[in-house]
């Protein structure tokens, strides 16, 4: 059966191939014929485990019960592949909210019981596949969850394959000026594009005020015009990411704290995203807004404390913390 899992608000279903194919969906049986197949399978396993039922859905609610489904794990032992499955049938390579739950649930199953490396599988013609990550059981101001290693970021459009965009500096930072985003809002008009397993534009905004409302990104009037900068073809216009980009908007605050809002590609408006967390915190740190250490990323589901370890004036790596717990 399919468990629903919360990491800050983000909440994915935990489903195993088998499973799926109970359900009549062909899912192949190695994660990478299963990434290589998606058009044939992913759709309908949205389509069965993540639509609401026959009861009203909640009030201003999504489309779907949750913000996708993580399908895995594909063996019985470490290192464990999974696929990251958006509400639009599309894969994702990375998620650390959906890393921080997988990791959760294989601790639930008796399948983790120390550290270990999760191997996310895509489709993305643009990246490796798969997207490793080392997940390490922990304890973080007494929290019980788990430190995700995520390597080095990567800067600049070229790190996401960004066409077309102009440049533009703020606090004597070289950004990047995406025309579509400041188009919609002037007041976004200074973007960092970072590639942390998966491609993310960070607009950082001068005022708390600029940053977007999780409701208002649901209305079609801000929705549609987010939906066709962050998703990639047919559903959005590959602009200026062909394959895609997640959005997001940080307001720096105080303390090593970011305020930050989430667009996802594939999805839409979350409450959080972890891996969006982590490109806000390295955003924020490129601009000077933070210094290295562990910074704090508030979101309307929670806070996603990240931990950036710095020498000198260089970043070399970048760590999230997360915890999970089963929905009834």
């Amino acid at each position: 059966m399919t468990l629903f899992y919360d990491a800050r608000g983000n909440i994915y279903g935990v489903v195993s191939p088998a499973f799926l194919r109970t359900r009549g969906i062909d899912v192949p049986i190695s994660a990478a014929d299963a990434a290589r197949a998606r058009m044939a399978w992913a759709a309908s396993a949205i389509a069965s485990e993540c639509e609401w039922g026959p009861s009203p859905r909640p009030a201003q609610a999504k489309a779907h019960r949750c913000d996708g489904l993580l399908v895995g794990p594909f063996q019985a032992e470490p290192p464990f592949d999974l696929l990251i499955v958006n509400t639009d049938g599309s894969l994702a390579e990375r998620s650390g909210n959906g890393l921080t739950i997988f990791a959760q649930a294989l601790t639930d199953q008796g399948l983790m019981h120390a550290a270990c490396e999760l191997r996310v599988h895509h489709d993305k013609a643009d990246a490796l596949s798969p997207v490793a990550t080392r997940v390490e059981p922990a304890v973080h101001e007494h929290l019980a969850g788990f430190w995700l290693a995520l390597g080095l970021p990567a800067f600049g459009p070229s790190a996401v394959g960004a066409q077309d965009v102009g440049r533009t500096s703020l606090d004597a930072t070289e950004l990047s000026h995406v025309r579509e985003l400041a188009a919609i809002d002037p007041q976004w008009a200074h973007s960092q594009f970072v590639r942390i397993g998966n491609p993310h534009c960070v607009t950082l905004v001068e005022q708390v005020s600029a940053l977007p409302d999780n409701l208002r990104m649901q209305q079609p009037t801000l929705f549609e015009p987010l939906k066709a900068i962050a998703f990639a073809p047919p559903a959005g216009d590959g602009r200026p990411c062909a394959a895609g980009v997640n959005l997001q908007w940080a307001a720096r605050q105080s303390d090593n704290r970011v305020i930050a809002r989430v667009f996802e590609r594939g999805e839409g408006p979350t409450a959080s995203s972890g891996t969006s967390a982590s490109a806000v915190a390295c955003a924020a740190w490129r601009a000077g807004w933070v210094q290295g250490g562990d910074v704090a990323v508030v979101m309307p589901g929670g806070t996603a404390p990240v931990r950036l370890q710095v020498q000198a004036d260089t970043l070399l790596s970048v760590s999230l913390f997360g915890t999970a717990r089963r929905q009834a």
